[in-house]
C-alpha cells in the first residue's frame, strides 16, 4: 500500500484504525492465590458477562495509539469515535489518512446517520480513506496493533467493562510513552505479487 510509503507529516497523519470484541469472563469460585511451591490456581468454571466492543487506531509513524472499550458497535458508535479522533486527537491536523476494513458502518452515510449535515461535512472534509481489499484486511496495521494489545493486556479472564477499560488505557499509556512503532516490510512491489489475484485482470 503506497500511503504508508509516505513520510511522516503531521499535517496529513496515516492513521490506521480496526475494532474486536472480547468476551467478558467471570469467576465462579475465589481463585487460590500462590503461596511457596505453588502457584496461583483458578477453578474451570466461568460465568459470561458479555461482549466488550474494542475501537483501535494507531499511527505507526508517530507511535501514538488510543483505544477505546464500548458496549456496542454501530454506524453511530464509529461516527462518534471518528469525530473524538478528529477534534480532540488529531485537531491540527489539515486530512487524516484512515486506513480502515470495509466493514458497512466504515462509510461517510454513518457521519451523516449520526450528526446534522454541516457537521458531518466538516468531519468528512478531513477524512481521507484507504480501505483495504477485501479478504485483505491483514493489510491494516491495526491488526498488529490489536493483536499485541491481545496478548500483551486481554489474554485472561476480565469480568467487566471497567476492568478492561483501567488495564487497556495502562496499556495504551505504556505504549505511547515508549512510542511503539510497527516496522512495515510489506511493500507496493511485494503486493503486486502476494495479491495478484485480486487486480482486475486486462
Amino acid at each position: 500500500m503506497t500511503v504508508y510509503q509516505l513520510p511522516y507529516d503531521p499535517d496529513y497523519p496515516v492513521v490506521c484504525m480496526d475494532e474486536s470484541c472480547k468476551q467478558l469472563i467471570g469467576e465462579m469460585h475465589p481463585a487460590i492465590p500462590c503461596a511457596p511451591g505453588k502457584p496461583a490456581r483458578m477453578d474451570h468454571e466461568y460465568v459470561r458477562n458479555g461482549v466488550a466492543e474494542i475501537f483501535l487506531e494507531i499511527e505507526p509513524l508517530g507511535g501514538r495509539r488510543h483505544v477505546g472499550i464500548t458496549k456496542h458497535r454501530t454506524r453511530k458508535d464509529w461516527a462518534w469515535w471518528i469525530k473524538a479522533m478528529l477534534d480532540e486527537r488529531y485537531p491540527y491536523a489539515r486530512r487524516v489518512r484512515l486506513v480502515l476494513d470495509n466493514l458497512n458502518t466504515h462509510s461517510l452515510a454513518s457521519l451523516y446517520e449520526t450528526f446534522e449535515p454541516h457537521e458531518a461535512r466538516r468531519l468528512a472534509d478531513r477524512i481521507e480513506f484507504h480501505f483495504t481489499p477485501k479478504h485483505g484486511s491483514w493489510l491494516n496495521m491495526a491488526e498488529i496493533e490489536l493483536s499485541a494489545l491481545s496478548g500483551q493486556c486481554l489474554d485472561r479472564r476480565i469480568p467487566d467493562i471497567q476492568t478492561m477499560q483501567i488495564d487497556v488505557r495502562a496499556w495504551e499509556n505504556h505504549r505511547n510513552n515508549r512510542q511503539a512503532k510497527i516496522k512495515w516490510h510489506f511493500s507496493t512491489a511485494d503486493a503486486r505479487i502476494k495479491l495478484k489475484h485480486l487486480y482486475p485482470k486486462l
